[in-house]
């Protein structure tokens, strides 16, 4: 990186904490800017954008990425980012191993805005240096030819991935399955491996005999990243029967709520009730320990899929200002809005 961005990098760290203050609006409360101040608020499936061919940008030419860019990470709120995606391609270990290495050439040209999260101390790091973390994953296990590859990409700094997306693969059943197969032995052995490795385990997208036999195949918490609960959204194929979310809270596992319309009730309209209802459904089957965010969003509106008020750089805001007017405590929320997912992850990377 040149001096000159640099010393401009490193001169915002400073002005960050300020500048997420003051450019929030007047409607939000100051216990729930407060609690936000204080958590370490981890979105365990949030996109710095969406918009693909900006971010392509950026992976080529890192220094496409301003300050400006960073300053809106850091007004929203978010700590630490997972920005997994899933890719469909006959070359997937070949796009893989491509998509990890633009990603640390990304990070790497910009020292001063972004820690890439290795290990449970960087969790913490990230937010103490002012600087956004980023783990890499992935939505699917496809670019997995065997099962010495995990190695591989956990050298390059994955730390997370899906067993499966919405189709079946060699190691299981995802949740569009018309009949759900279960776990594989290939499965298995790839769990026992990441288990062994320190890296994290996700079934958001797996079918629910399969989610249940990875459950079961873990000796160390599973996660669901990003999806919503079946008993108030049915007709959403990645929501999670209540068994699921139970079975995956007695591992130590924790469950991300998603923002997305589709997925959070079915029928319109959708609103900012809707999704804090999922929210006390899961604490309820749970406890309050195994419930986290996983928005499936980046920072912008997408009038075809969002919510209002959960579609802006605030929208952290938006939900801690919803679950405090539903009576959790400041702690509870903290816990909600990162603490969870920090605990689980600590304990699987450990």
């Amino acid at each position: 990186m040149r001096r000159r961005e640099l010393l401009t990098g490193s001169l915002s760290l400073f002005a960050a904490p300020l500048l997420a203050s003051a450019t929030l609006p007047g409607r939000y409360s100051a216990r729930a800017v407060d609690v936000v101040a204080e958590s370490n608020v981890i979105d365990m499936l949030g996109l710095l954008t969406l918009n693909w061919s900006l971010l392509d940008h950026w992976h080529q030419t890192p220094a496409a990425f301003t300050l400006a860019d960073f300053q809106k990470l850091r007004t929203s709120g978010i700590d630490v980012f997972h920005p997994a995606v899933a890719f469909d391609s006959p070359q997937t270990y070949e796009v893989t191993r491509a998509w990890l290495s633009k990603w640390n050439r990304f990070l790497a040209w910009h020292p001063d805005y972004f820690v890439r999260i290795d290990g449970p101390g960087d969790l913490a790091r990230a937010r103490q240096e002012k600087k956004i973390g980023v783990i890499l994953g992935m939505q699917d296990a496809n670019h997995l030819r065997k099962v010495d590859d995990l190695a591989e990409f956990h050298a390059m700094g994955q730390r997370l991935t899906q067993l499966t997306y919405n189709a079946d693969n060699r190691l299981g059943s995802g949740c569009k399955v018309p009949q759900d197969k279960g776990l594989t032995e290939f499965g298995a052995q790839v769990i026992a491996r990441m288990n062994s490795l320190g890296m994290a385990l996700d079934i958001s997208h797996c079918g629910q005999r399969t989610s249940l036999d990875a459950i079961a195949a873990s000796n160390k918490p599973v996660l669901i990243t990003h999806s919503n609960c079946r008993a108030l959204a049915p007709c959403a194929a990645r929501s999670k029967p209540d068994e699921v979310i139970r079975a995956a809270a007695r591992n130590g596992g924790v469950l991300g709520i998603t923002s997305v319309r589709n997925f959070v009730r079915d029928g319109n309209p959708v609103i900012l009730e809707d999704v804090l209802d999922h929210f006390d459904h899961a604490v309820k089957l749970t406890g309050i320990e195994h419930v986290g965010l996983g928005s499936d969003f980046d920072l912008d509106p997408h009038p075809a899929y969002d919510i209002p008020r959960l579609n802006n750089v605030h929208r952290i805001y938006e939900l801690t200002e919803g679950l405090l007017r539903r009576g959790y405590t400041n702690a509870h929320v903290a816990l909600i809005l990162g603490g969870n997912f920090q605990r689980a992850l600590q304990q699987i990377w450990a």
